[in-house]
């Protein structure tokens, strides 16, 4: 093989072949899951990432790959034959196999899952995980929600925007933003893209956005990151009943098209998407008290659900749910009060069980009533100029949220820890790879 020209291309992907070309020649390529030799044959069992193969091997073409190791990268051509083995429809006879790349052992940890690595190993290892089909089944659905998402958004005349990540204030008046210098500034990460989104339907009406956002907080659980991704839409014209029925709607088209495009993952991951019942159920703020009051937990109207609280009325409410008409003093600054009690909001959240999903509501969108909300909520309006300015070029009534996309595919890919469906996570403790 030294100092010949190696050709990388292949005409097919492995997931493509099957037992009705047998007789035709293939050039294929990927890693090597498997190797044994019985006799003068040496079988091989290739990976690429839509599937696997068995290749046979005999005379100098076996002899050309001693000494290869598992995970190893090849490219061989061969004709397809029939197999007598019970785990594959087909064989390839390989002709002509050429090394791409070796694998040096040990390997950090097994792709192929015979030995079992916990889920801080295979992180550390992330690029070498995504060779077992289980992880890579992952993200292939996580590709597969995504394309929905923004064929759902985009068919309800949704424009995608890209807003900024480096900011100079807090885009929504919290504490747990990261800061750092920008030359001789002080900047933060941006925690959500809320005041952005809002400035953006005064002229396109309909946005949205699919982003990575930043939150300091130091929580330890299977359902927070430092970094996440979020996809945010706002809307003129609409209130938070019209932007509840956009959110039912696309989880729902979402559900439907893993079920139709991810039947391989789902059956690697041995799940079964089911598509819920319409609408999804609805309690206020209020009733959500009442039960759990009922259920002799000690709570008044006013105080906020706790992670307790949420896993309580998640064993009552199994599914997707909404709880609305929060109490305005636990909604953020940006929020609508309800016409027939200033007390409540025209505010959600999505829930499904225990876990939150997205969070929205009807907007302010009179430029005095969000000063003496800021004000009420000991904020300062001179931190939000250039945005209280905008309000003032005429603002129409809007309504949006943001839902967690990590939380989605945990629930969708029925995983406890969403770490396991994001790429690179970051938390407190991991800063690498």
């Amino acid at each position: 093989m030294a100092g010949r020209f190696v050709d990388f291309s292949r005409t097919h992907y492995l997931g493509n072949l099957d037992p009705s070309m047998e007789g035709k020649q293939v050039t294929v390529g990927g890693w090597v899951e498997d190797l044994r030799k019985m006799g003068k044959l040496t079988f091989l069992t290739l990976r690429d990432v839509t599937g696997i193969a068995q290749v046979i091997l005999a005379g100098d073409t076996a002899k050309s790959i001693e000494g290869i190791t598992r995970q190893s990268v090849i490219r061989l051509t061969g004709t397809i034959q029939k197999t007598k083995a019970r785990d594959f429809d087909f064989e390839i006879k390989s002709e002509n196999i050429d090394i791409l790349a070796n694998a040096v052992h040990p390997l950090p940890i097994d792709p192929i899952g015979r030995l079992e690595s916990d889920i801080d190993k295979r992180l550390n290892a992330r690029a070498l995980d995504l060779r077992n089909q289980k992880t890579a089944a992952i993200f292939k659905i996580r590709h597969h929600v995504l394309a929905s998402i923004r064929n759902t958004l985009s068919k309800k005349s949704f424009i995608e925007i890209n807003t900024p990540k480096i900011i100079g204030s807090a885009s929504e008046g919290g504490a747990n933003l990261f800061s750092f210098k920008y030359f001789d500034k002080q900047a933060y990460l941006a925690q959500s893209p809320q005041l952005y989104k809002e400035q953006l339907t005064m002229g396109l009406e309909r946005v949205f956005e699919i982003a990575s956002f930043y939150r300091a907080e130091k929580s330890h659980t299977g359902r927070h990151l430092s970094e996440f991704t979020s996809v945010d839409i706002e809307a003129a014209f609409m209130d938070y009943n019209d932007v509840m029925n956009i959110l039912e709607s696309l989880i729902l088209e979402t559900l439907q098209y893993v079920k139709e495009n991810c039947k391989d993952e789902e059956r690697i991951l041995e799940i079964k998407t089911a598509i819920p019942n319409s609408p999804f159920e609805k309690i206020t703020y209020k009733q959500a008290i009442e039960e759990l009051q009922n259920e002799g937990i000690e709570l008044k109207v006013g105080d906020d659900l706790q992670d307790a609280h949420l896993r309580s009325l998640g064993k009552k409410h199994t599914g997707f749910y909404f709880i609305t008409d929060w109490p305005i003093k636990l909604k953020p600054f940006y929020i609508q009060e309800k016409d027939d009690d200033s007390t409540l909001s025209e505010s959600f959240d999505l829930q499904h069980g225990f876990l939150e999903l997205s969070s929205g509501g009807t907007r302010l969108h009179n430029p005095e009533k969000l000063r003496s909300r800021l004000k009420e909520q000991d904020l300062d309006p001179n931190a939000f100029s250039d945005h209280l300015r905008s309000f003032e070029w005429g603002m129409p009534p809007h309504a949006g949220w943001g839902l967690g996309l990590e939380r989605l595919l945990t629930v969708i890919i029925k995983i406890d820890n969403v770490r396991e469906v994001i790429l690179y996570p970051r938390d407190p403790e991991r800063l690498s790879p």
